[in-house]
């Protein structure tokens, strides 16, 4: 079965990719599709199979792989709840997806190839988290690096589209390097890269005294160098999921088509990062440094990019930077222990992201293409689905519900038992963590009801002309809208046990004790979802507090006095343009990096290479050469009399040296 769940999409690929012309356009589209529904009914089987089980983790080898002395490394899958959670996230989120492009797509002449790669992408993320080693996560993760450039870049005649594919590319190798530092750390302190091997030595690996190894010229014991391990890996995930100062790449992602979009956002790329540290967990636990590290990151990521949503215009760019918003909540839950919370809210967000991408995806659609949501307006009637499945979108994504009860959406139940959790974690930065994201979540109710506001509320604002063709989507996209709206209301209520244990001791309930199993046996800190559910009551209401102060706000500011916020950007337009402008990270990472490195590669193109090498080298022999066999060539006239007066030279030049040497 696991085989069919990862190799599936690899085979649409492979038949969309090399068959396009023999099956035809509609061929590849309902074959990937059908592929990939499939793989993720398959999924959803061993979601339950496995993940409401007491089932120690499998290994199901698939083949040899690499054999080179100490490292020895199998092609196989780690079957275990963590793994089946994202195969059901992956599986199901891409399988809506394409059929939704079936719909969106059908006016691009390359489906074929926009088919195959989505299916190319959904295969490495398999590969991803299936893996049973780093060396097969690395794979996978360069995989879906691939796939996500030629889906950034799949309309390549756009400017603007190479450059975003392009800048993905290249943060991500950034992040990339410390990832790949970070494997040959763990190599080194366990000589293995196998998972279940690591986990079973990483106790002892922490209680060494002794110096295990050398790191820029110090001398670090068994805890200090995990620690420093941690912090590589954990830079492999700040890059491939958008986090704080390696975050530039993803709103520029929006350059693709709005399915790619929704596949990198809610269910693949993104969320790469996340998983590879929920899988390292059982080593993140013995470094409270690191653990620090990831919660100041992740509550640094949510405060930044819900600042940027606030004004952000473009209606995909909203909900990017609420994708970078989202991740850092799972960050934070993380880094003070709480995985079970923020798996669950990588599970409940693959359902309203996806939901709010692809209803963006439908109402550019019925607008002709326009993205700016300044040139909306007035939408609620024309597409009346598309807006409904919106709103439940939104509302998911706000974390509409009754604190302590079970009535809510489900991005209430996960998204509020991370902030619960981060209020009670023991690291340094807990507390400032827990503020920064109550304060994240206000923003994200007010910039998501501004978008609902602005496309679809009060008077038209695009041309008559465009308001004369504003038209609904057709099933094809809107079938996997309501299925994914369903999950957007009740994974929260049908999952929260499983997930999160009802509160209650987490050794004895819930999937905490098997998404861990290895970090409750290495003794990891594993008390914050048993303490979160005992929090103030403050604590738990002031999530809902922010989202009911965020709607209000929006409402005012968009449906009561329109005007509002154009005057306040006008008073304050220092700090407006701050926003709109992303905190001036694109221009500060271009003046630090990207100019420099311009000149540095043009100087030694045009002085090192051209000047010197070239001048000195290839070039300037073959110029001298040239030079002289130019001068010699003139001696060759080709005129006979000019060849007898050079023969009589040389023989008078001839006679004359011998009478006169003769003489001598």
């Amino acid at each position: 079965m696991y085989h069919l769940i990862v190799f599936l999409p690899l085979l649409g690929f492979l038949l969309a990719g090399l068959f396009s012309k023999s099956l035809g356009t509609k061929g590849c589209e309902w074959i990937t599709t059908s592929l990939l529904i499939i793989s993720a009914v398959l999924s959803w089987f061993a979601f339950f199979s496995v993940g409401f089980s007491d089932k120690p983790a499998e290994t199901i080898t698939v083949l040899r792989w690499v054999s080179s002395g100490d490292l020895n490394v199998n092609w196989a899958f780690r079957i275990d709840t963590l793994t089946v959670v994202m195969l059901v996230v992956v599986n199901t989120v891409s399988a809506l997806v394409h059929m939704y492009s079936i719909g969106y797509m059908h006016h691009d002449p390359h489906r074929p190839r926009f088919f195959a790669y989505l299916s190319l992408f959904t295969f490495a993320m398999l590969m991803l988290v299936t893996s049973d080693n780093l060396l097969q996560m690395f794979f996978g993760w360069e995989g879906v690096g691939l796939a996500s450039y030629l889906l950034i870049g799949f309309w390549f005649k756009k400017p603007s589209a190479n450059s975003a594919a392009m800048k993905a590319f290249i943060v991500n190798r950034v992040g990339d390097f410390g990832f790949a530092l970070g494997i040959f750390g763990v190599f080194y302190l366990f000589n293995t890269i196998e998972f279940s091997t690591i986990f079973a030595n990483v106790d002892a690996v922490a209680k060494s005294q002794e110096s295990v190894i050398n790191f820029l010229g110090y001398s670090l014991n068994g805890a200090e160098a995990l620690t420093v391990v941690c912090l590589l890996l954990f830079m492999g995930a700040m890059g491939k999921s958008a986090q704080f100062l390696l975050h530039t790449w993803l709103p520029d992602a929006m350059e693709g088509p709005t399915p790619v979009s929704a596949l990198i956002h809610a269910a693949t790329m993104v969320t790469a990062g996340v998983f590879l540290v929920a899988r390292m967990s059982p080593v993140f636990e013995f470094s409270t440094t690191a653990l620090t590290v990831v919660t100041l990151f992740g509550a640094m990521t949510a405060f930044f990019a819900a600042t940027i949503g606030l004004v952000q215009n473009d209606i995909k760019r909203v909900i990017a930077y609420s994708t970078c918003s989202q991740l850092g909540y799972m960050f934070a839950a993380l880094g003070v222990g709480a995985y079970g919370a923020a798996v669950f809210h990588l599970f409940t967000h693959a359902f309203f992201k996806a939901l709010l991408f692809l209803g963006a995806g439908s109402v550019i659609h019925a607008v002709s293409d326009e993205q700016d949501m300044r040139r909306m307006g007035g939408l609620r009637k024309h597409i009346p689905k598309t807006y409904w499945m919106m709103v439940i979108g939104t509302v998911a994504l706000t974390g509409l519900g009754i604190p302590g009860t079970y009535i809510g959406t489900a991005g209430f139940f996960s998204k509020d038992a991370i902030i619960e959790s981060v209020f009670v974690g023991q690291n340094a930065v807990a507390y400032a963590s827990f503020w920064m994201l109550v304060i994240a979540a206000l923003f994200t109710s007010f910039y998501s009801w501004r978008l609902i506001f602005m496309t679809f509320h009060g008077k038209p604002r695009a041309s008559a002309d465009v308001m004369s063709h504003v038209h609904e989507s057709p099933n094809v996209m809107l079938i996997p809208l309501y299925i994914l709206a369903i999950g957007a209301l009740f994974a929260g209520i049908a999952f929260y046990g499983a997930f999160l244990g009802h509160g209650v001791d987490a050794h004895h309930e819930g999937w905490y004790n098997t998404f861990w199993r290895e970090a409750l046996f290495a003794g990891a800190n594993n008390n914050v979802l048993v303490e979160y559910s005992q929090v103030d009551k403050w604590v738990k209401w002031s999530p809902a507090i922010v989202m009911t102060l965020g709607f209000i706000l929006a409402y005012i500011f968009y449906i009561r006095s329109p005007n509002t916020p154009k005057e306040l950007a006008r008073q304050h337009p220092a700090f407006y343009q701050f926003l709109l402008n992303k905190w001036y990270f694109d221009e500060l990472y271009n003046f630090l990096f990207v100019r420099p490195s311009m000149w540095l590669g043009r100087f030694l193109w045009k002085k090192g290479d051209g000047w010197m090498i070239d001048g000195f080298g290839p070039d300037g022999i073959s110029a001298r050469v040239q030079d002289i066999t130019g001068r010699i060539v003139k001696l060759q006239s080709g005129y006979l009399y000019h060849y007898a007066f050079a023969m009589m030279i040389g023989i008078a030049a001839l006679i004359s040296w011998t009478m006169f040497g003769g003489a001598g």
